[in-house]
């Protein structure tokens, strides 16, 4: 069975257009889903249906699938939102935000970052992890891990979390809480798509108040003529 108005990823991400340029700016959308970015310019998005509610899809960012123009763009418009906050040392969560990561430090002008991992290194201390599990990934059983030896680049420096996209929070949440018990102190978090806004209540008004996007992803329901916004 066909799904409801979903197609190849292949040309997605792959450039940013003029907003005249978008053949389709209002819903109902069909395929993809235009999302604004702060100059005005826009980025097309894939929508693709949640396997447990097809009736209701998101629109999707792979930044590892990107061009590297799109993910240099993202990144230095993270950067530029993150500036204000003054970070010593900026923290890459995986996995897509791995790919993030590098360019805003970079353009923050830091000579590195530090990355977090899915994979635990036989090196690695268990006390030095977090269960975590997102909308993508709903599996039990994984962890977020920090490699031990990076432990004194965090403890009391000014720390920003960087990953690609916010959605529930629970992967978020769970590296925030584990990068302060070891003694950062962590002064806002970035991501390239805000994806609806379950995210706020999980990490409560204070921390949500503390995160920057780049643009915003609504949730989407099915209708005969494509996508509208999930009300």
């Amino acid at each position: 069975m066909t799904q409801h108005f979903t197609e190849a990823t292949t040309g997605y991400w792959q450039r940013i257009v003029d907003a005249g340029e978008v053949l389709q700016p209002d819903p109902p959308w069909r395929f993809g889903y235009p999302a604004r970015l702060p100059d005005g310019r826009v980025l097309m998005l894939p929508i693709r249906p949640l396997a447990s509610e097809p009736a209701h899809a998101v629109a999707s960012l792979l930044v590892n699938q990107a061009a590297l123009d799109v993910v240099d763009t993202l990144g230095a418009m993270l950067a530029q939102r993150l500036t204000p906050h003054a970070p010593e040392r900026v923290i890459g969560l995986p996995t897509l935000g791995l790919a993030l990561a590098p360019v805003v430090a970079r353009a923050l002008a830091h000579a590195r970052y530090v990355p977090m991992g899915y994979s635990r290194k036989f090196w690695y201390d268990e006390a030095l992890s977090a269960p975590v599990h997102s909308i993508t990934s709903p599996v039990p059983g994984k962890r977020i891990y920090l490699d031990p030896n990076l432990r004194p680049l965090i403890e009391g420096q000014r720390l920003v979390l960087v990953d690609d996209a916010i959605s529930t929070g629970t992967t978020l949440l769970a590296a925030w809480d584990l990068i302060e018990s070891l003694g950062g102190h962590v002064v806002a978090c970035g991501v390239a798509m805000l994806q609806g806004e379950r995210w706020v209540a999980k990490l409560g008004a204070e921390r949500a108040a503390r995160v920057v996007g780049v643009f915003e992803s609504p949730l989407l329901r099915a209708v005969p003529e494509g996508w509208v916004l999930r009300g």
